[in-house]
């Protein structure tokens, strides 16, 4: 029996996707790596520190650690300078109504982002007080599709992994989730998920739960 959603952030509840490509596309301009679209989804649900190594592997570049730092240091910064003009309402559709249905229904709800920026992301828009708890970068260090996130998630919600649905927009997500032994919504297209939809409006929380 479901009794714990566990959301990603980037893709699922709000469109801060867009400000990650062009910061690291910021980044990768200047060290002269080429970086796409398609370099941008390998990056998708993966921690700052892991997204660094791949742009520099893909440029045949090596850093020392103070090095990285600073690249991941001018990275956050453009994000956060983007992320500032990111409306109080900028969340993907269905996201703030599905959230809610949720509470009304019962369900603990956490969220299981890679991102060290979720904090700030859910107070700006006023979300704190609709999670029981939040797992980010700042708690976990294994990237997806290690399922520490997730895992660490349902411990928090008092959980066990199997009365846990996660919701994903990416394939390295969708795999963490399974390793973690949980079903998962696949947000998007082309995923390997449980269930697949365009987004949050077009769910409902008793639907997600017929899983």
């Amino acid at each position: 029996m479901i009794r714990g959603l566990l959301f990603d952030l980037d893709g699922v509840l709000v469109d801060t996707a867009g400000y990650h490509f062009e910061a690291w596309q910021y980044i990768a301009a200047e060290l002269g790596i080429p970086f796409g679209e398609a370099q941008n989804e390998q990056l998708k649900g993966v921690s700052r520190a892991e997204s660094l190594n791949r742009i520099l592997s893909w440029g045949g570049l090596q850093c020392s650690d103070a090095e990285k730092q600073h690249w991941m240091t001018l990275k956050n910064e453009r994000y956060l300078e983007l992320m500032s003009a990111m409306p109080a309402d900028g969340y993907l559709p269905g996201a703030h109504a599905f959230l809610l249905a949720s509470r009304a229904a019962g369900l603990k709800i956490a969220l299981g982002s890679a991102s060290k920026n979720a904090p700030l992301i859910l107070e700006r828009l006023g979300w704190i007080p609709l999670f029981d708890a939040l797992v980010d970068g700042n708690v976990v260090s294994a990237s997806k599709p290690d399922p520490e996130v997730f895992l660490e998630g349902a411990r928090r919600l008092n959980l066990q992994p199997s009365e846990c649905l996660v919701f994903e927009d990416s394939e390295a997500g969708v795999e963490a989730a399974r390793r973690a032994g949980m079903k998962v919504v696949g947000i998007g297209h082309g995923l390997d998920a449980d269930l697949l939809v365009s987004g949050l409006d077009q769910l409902t929380p008793e639907q997600a739960l017929q899983l």
